[in-house]
């Protein structure tokens, strides 16, 4: 796999944060994270625009998928001797990523990125469970015992603000 250099671009009034370059030439990019409906963060949205080199230009977004079904875990990867798409093994992080002909991370920063993108992950979801205080598979009698506001607080207004930061530095020149 190729590295190419690091860039940051803006589409829609987003920054975006390019990853790399897929197999078919198009350019992988990260959305920035946005609070969204004043209690859960948006993020993880890879994009590919219309405007392949040039995103703040494009008219519309080519392709809109997540990190944790397109970038890492079992994805569909395009098998050329049965000219279909099959089934990866686990990808633990973007440079595993078969997907891909160029990324703008070493394999050191890739595994940091994987890191700091599952923490966001986790998180998010534990900020969920302690908002609602059930998973939502039925009404939870110990919702009481898991509602808490602080802690769910600290996630969404220190924690995982300090993790963006990170991927930020790690994303920019």
């Amino acid at each position: 796999m190729g590295k190419i250099n690091k860039r940051v671009s803006k589409a829609f009034g987003k920054k975006i944060y390019l990853l790399g370059v897929d197999k078919e030439g198009k350019n992988v990019w990260l959305e920035e994270p946005s609070w969204d409906c004043d209690w859960y963060w948006g993020f993880g949205y890879i994009e590919r625009y219309t405007n392949n080199k040039n995103p703040e230009r494009s008219r519309d977004i080519l392709s809109h998928s997540h990190w944790d079904s397109e970038i890492v875990g079992i994805i569909d990867v395009w098998d050329e001797k049965k000219q279909k798409f099959v089934k990866s093994e686990y990808i633990h992080h973007l440079n595993e990523n078969p997907n891909f002909k160029d990324t703008v991370l070493t394999d050191d920063e890739s595994w940091e990125l994987a890191e700091l993108m599952n923490s966001f992950y986790i998180l998010s979801k534990t900020a969920e469970l302690l908002k609602n205080g059930c998973s939502g598979v039925t009404d939870n009698l110990a919702k009481d015992t898991i509602k808490n506001v602080e802690f769910r607080d600290k996630i969404n207004k220190i924690i995982l603000p300090e993790i963006f930061k990170k991927i930020d530095k790690l994303l920019s020149k």
